[in-house]
């Protein structure tokens, strides 16, 4: 009888064994299924940022272009176009931000006349920036056929691109001058200063991007 329980155990400890086995099997085997595709995501994401922080590394301002642009590398890939693009949204949604705050704080009771005065300067300049980045967007996105088409799109996007960095360094000077000392030049010149590195590096990859069809 205890020989009888005893294979009886035995044999169903050998059952245990056996599934645990296979379902340590089947695991494992799932997982190896799923690892090929992670591993590709993994690879591509890589690839993605790598791309951006190479062509970044052209820029006047290296790590503000990888650190705005690198939150949208599965967007950008390893496009030129979709790179110089995204360069150009960032800059434009930070100076329409810029611009509503600066045209809140120009009515702003207590600011000197000079203040005062330099805030809707700026902001008036700052709207003109926001029109040219836009302008570049749109003429961005469109189709060109021939390389004529390309060029001279690309010039125009140039021109525009470079005019809205006047503009924004316009607007910080503004600010220059012992009268305009205190929190307030600090504040401004800060984030104009920053819109204008955004947009001197979204006018090094727009080149960047240019001389690949050169």
């Amino acid at each position: 009888m205890a020989a009888s329980s005893s294979c009886s155990s035995a044999a169903f400890l050998a059952a245990l064994a056996v599934i645990s086995l296979l379902a340590s099997t089947s695991s494992a085997s799932s997982r190896r299924s799923l690892s090929p595709s992670s591993a590709a995501a993994a690879a591509a994401a890589t690839t993605n940022t790598e791309f951006i922080r190479t062509s970044c590394s052209a820029t006047t301002y290296p790590k503000l272009c990888y650190n705005s642009l690198a939150v949208h590398a599965t967007k950008i890939q390893t496009s030129a176009k979709l790179l110089a693009t995204t360069a150009l949204d960032v800059t434009l949604a930070s100076a329409k931000s810029t611009s509503a705050a600066m045209l809140k704080l120009s009515r702003t009771h207590g600011l000197a006349p000079r203040q005062s005065a330099a805030m809707l300067d700026c902001v008036e300049e700052l709207g003109d920036s926001v029109d040219q980045i836009r302008q570049s967007i749109d003429e961005l996105a469109g189709a060109r056929t021939s390389p004529a088409e390309f060029q001279m799109m690309i010039s125009d996007v140039q021109t525009w691109v470079s005019a809205a960095l006047t503009d924004e360094t316009t607007c910080s000077d503004g600010f220059a001058g012992k009268e305009m000392a205190g929190e307030v030049k600090t504040a401004v010149r800060g984030r104009i200063e920053k819109i204008a590195h955004l947009t001197s590096n979204a006018l090094a990859l727009i080149n960047a991007y240019a001389a690949l069809h050169n």
